[in-house]
């Protein structure tokens, strides 16, 4: 029950975030009585219309728990045209919407980044209703599984067992097939040590030789505490993965511009507005298959539709975005799949690395 509320409540703040982002008037205004001029009580210019033309202030000033009920359904669904003029759009055509929002159709649609915002926040919250996220029972586990790798007892008895064996063999002649029963026994008795974070081979950060990476700060922040702690350095990759999702953009933007960088009509804005809209889409198919997958049998419909549309989808944003030809929309969209991998690889390492320090 606590992942859903906390889901719902994720929904919202994502809602209200990126209707502060939208930036743009109350929807459902009623114009001034009869057509008659009204003052704004905001900045007291006299005006005829819904809004004020100065300072953006509605015209009918509503003090009433209906209208405090439509602010918050606007605010956290944004249910106005602009969404409905978007999503059909962002689905079935999402490189004609691109090409239309970056051309200066900006009225007509949610910005990339509300849309994106709301469905980054939409998508975790369902993650945690539907329970696609670390369980209080995954952190328990792996707090006792500490708690025993810890315990004092256990490590020396495991420790002592390993040096009885360690000297049994060294008494043994060379040809003696028990040596390698006794090679096989200390193997799996390190492994248990491993297996519970707490291998005897101690990794000296002080000399690069022996540390896994050789860089130092991944080696005494991000991989250490990993090993420490594994069950809160998960909790704190999913938390900070929804916090900072807008670093996908920024990450992103780079391997687009290389990809265009002869073509100088293509700016850094249009890029932006393309990463964007596609991370909005791929969470709302996220949202989508994670219902579907609750579904008796729908997990195999999830996976199989995942397959078919985040490529296509991708393919037909980025030919009819950008207006290439099916031959160099394909170069693109192979180079764009494989440079996805790499912006992958860096978001995790950033949000890991975030929630090591």
């Amino acid at each position: 029950m606590s992942g859903v509320s906390e889901g719902i409540g994720t929904v919202i703040e994502g809602g209200l975030l990126s209707h502060a982002v939208e930036g743009e008037g109350e929807a459902g205004a009623a114009p001034a009585r009869d057509g008659a001029p009204t003052t704004c009580p905001n900045c007291q210019t006299r005006f005829v219309g819904h809004f004020c033309p100065e300072c953006g202030q509605k015209a009918d000033i509503h003090r009433s728990l209906a209208a405090i009920g439509h602010d918050l359904v606007h605010g956290v669904l944004h249910l106005d045209g602009k969404l409905w003029n978007t999503l059909p759009l962002l689905t079935l055509r999402p490189g004609e919407l691109t090409r239309r929002f970056i051309a200066g159709e900006r009225a007509k649609f949610v910005s990339p980044m509300a849309l994106f915002l709301f469905s980054v926040f939409a998508m975790f919250a369902v993650f945690q209703m539907v329970g696609v996220s670390v369980s209080d029972d995954f952190l328990e586990g792996w707090s006792n599984y500490g708690d025993q790798a810890t315990n004092s007892a256990f490590r020396t008895n495991i420790q002592q067992q390993i040096t009885a064996l360690e000297q049994e063999r060294a008494a043994l002649p060379n040809a003696s097939p028990r040596r390698a029963e006794i090679d096989n026994e200390i193997t799996g008795l390190t492994n248990v040590l491993k297996a519970a974070g707490n291998a005897p081979i101690e990794i000296d950060l002080g000399n690069p030789d022996n540390a896994p990476t050789g860089i130092r700060f991944l080696d005494e922040g991000l991989i250490k505490k990993w090993n420490r702690n594994p069950g809160l350095m998960l909790y704190k990759l999913q938390a900070n993965s929804y916090k900072f999702s807008w670093l996908l953009i920024p990450l992103s933007i780079p391997f687009l511009w290389l990809m265009f960088a002869w073509r100088r009509e293509f700016k850094a804005y249009d890029h932006a507005v393309f990463v964007t809209y596609s991370l909005a889409f791929m969470s709302l198919l996220f949202i989508a298959l994670s219902l579907l997958s609750l579904i008796p049998g729908g997990g195999d419909w999830a996976v199989l539709i995942f397959l078919i549309a985040v490529p296509l989808h991708l393919y037909k944003q980025l030919r009819h975005a950008y207006g290439l030809s099916r031959t160099s929309a394909l170069w693109r969209f192979v180079v764009l799949l494989i440079c996805t991998q790499i912006v992958l690889v860096l978001f995790l390492v950033i949000i890991g690395l975030l929630g090591a320090y």
